[in-house]
């Protein structure tokens, strides 16, 4: 009940005011922005959206992500990291790492220092011809990617692309 010694104003002023209340507790609250994501913290997901957005520009069929090759590559990364040498053998070979890390099948790798984002690292490989030929291989099916930041801050990329041996028979 509304006592008799309040005014229109003050009961429309009341009513709007609840009105408001009931309203802001209804909305949904606003999500914090989303901070854009750190190499060292990109999801398998949006690497491989990464890669397969540049292969599909370049009229090449997408690629599967291989944990395995994550793994030999990030064995890759780390060591470079380590020692501060952008180098595709620094006393362990590339095949060596694929087989410890359980891949058995053909593969390729591109290396890279200083990009500070996965599109720049991409673009780095797209502007070499080698690079570029290994990551627009049909040859390849799939792949792994890591990074590592040295101590000092310097990031290291290093991606592995693989696939089956047949593709890489020549027959007469």
């Amino acid at each position: 009940m509304i006592p008799t010694t309040t005014t229109r104003r003050g009961f429309l002023m009341l009513g709007a005011a609840m009105a408001l209340s009931a309203c802001a507790s209804t909305m949904p609250a606003l999500a914090p922005a989303a901070a854009a994501p750190t190499p060292e913290t990109l999801t398998p997901d949006q690497i491989m959206s990464a890669v397969n957005a540049v292969r599909k520009a370049n009229g090449a069929a997408p690629w599967s992500y291989s944990q395995s090759l994550e793994n030999a590559a990030r064995s890759q990364a780390r060591l470079m990291a380590q020692r501060d040498t952008l180098s595709h053998d620094l006393g362990v070979t590339l095949r060596e790492r694929v087989t410890a890390a359980g891949y058995i099948g053909a593969v390729g790798e591109n290396l890279a220092r200083g990009h500070t984002s996965l599109e720049a690292a991409l673009q780095g490989w797209m502007n070499s011809a080698g690079h570029r030929g290994t990551l627009l291989s049909p040859k390849f099916t799939e792949f792994g990617l890591a990074v590592t930041r040295t101590q000092a801050g310097r990031l290291y990329w290093a991606m592995i692309a693989g696939g089956s041996f047949d593709a890489w028979r020549v027959y007469q």
